[in-house]
């Protein structure tokens, strides 16, 4: 078993285990603080595979993707999940919530589905249309729920709801990676080339749609943190800027929000090597993930 899975669901007698896939993109000392467990999706490069968070970087991808090698993702299977899933029994774990990005651009979830008919426990796989922090700081809230001792259903509920108020939005420098992918449709991509723009994403109920565009990055990228103070307000929130090999240009952004948005708590990260792939260099995005949420 991964070191991720089993470190993340030690000391969880009792409750309802939290597991998730690696497309959450929580830190590994926070997963293993809230006893989250982590089940990798793969990405593969040239015919070879590597476990997402494990034995591959985001620069790795970024590299290969420069050096136009064939890069592709892969969903776990299912008996990976099965392996976490039985650690949690083994723990004392009476049942599972498996949370996971949406369906509508991997079949993760659908896998899950798949191995949670064998768990040893009851599982309940929730589908977050959401993907990473948005997701993670989901499961975070659902596994704070589950260590007051919450049923299986409200812990579920609880990761839904919050992955549900939370939004994602992200410039990339091409539309060509999220189109080879097929997680963005060819005639939006077409249309964003001939004209050569640069555009603003968003995350609407678990697909990827075009938000904005603009002539040049600078733009796009200033046009991206006011969309981003617009959206937060004066709401408490976890926000998360991730980029692909964009450090400056994300440092800058996430400098930005934390002078304009005080209640914001920032975390800065990169992105990982599954999201990477389908993005492409020169990815930032920023995860609004309000701290207080009602169920939409």
């Amino acid at each position: 078993m991964p070191r991720s899975v089993w470190l993340a669901l030690l000391a969880m007698e009792g409750h309802v285990a939290i597991v998730t896939d690696s497309t959450a993109y929580l830190p590994p000392e926070i997963a293993a603080e809230h006893h989250i467990g982590i089940v990798p999706v793969q990405v593969v490069i040239s015919g070879r595979c590597y476990n997402e968070g494990e034995d591959i970087s985001s620069m790795d991808v970024a590299k290969a993707l420069r050096e136009f090698q064939p890069v592709t993702t892969s969903r776990p299977s299912p008996e990976q999940f099965l392996i976490a899933y039985r650690a949690a029994a083994e723990r004392g774990a009476t049942s599972i919530v498996s949370a996971h990005l949406s369906s509508e651009l991997s079949g993760t979830y659908q896998t899950a589905v798949l191995a949670a008919n064998d768990s040893p426990v009851p599982v309940k796989v929730v589908d977050s249309r959401s993907v990473g922090l948005g997701l993670g700081f989901a499961c975070i809230s659902g596994a704070e729920v589950a260590a007051c001792d919450a049923s299986i259903d409200v812990v579920a509920q609880t990761i839904l709801d919050r992955a549900s108020a939370s939004s994602l939005l992200f410039y990339v420098d091409t539309l060509d990676y999220l189109r080879r992918g097929g997680r963005i449709g060819t005639a939006a991509a077409v249309v964003g080339a001939a004209l050569r723009v640069k555009p603003i994403l968003d995350l609407v109920d678990g697909r990827v749609e075009l938000l904005e565009k603009a002539r040049t990055s600078s733009r796009a990228l200033a046009r991206l943190a006011d969309l981003v103070i617009e959206r937060v307000g004066d709401k408490e929130v976890d926000l998360a800027v991730m980029d692909l090999d964009a450090q400056v240009n994300a440092d800058q952004l996430s400098a930005k929000l934390a002078q304009s948005l005080p209640k914001a708590e920032i975390l800065r990260t990169e992105v990982g090597a599954v999201v990477g792939t389908h993005v492409g260099p020169g990815m930032v995005a920023v995860t609004i993930a309000p701290k207080h949420w009602s169920a939409p």
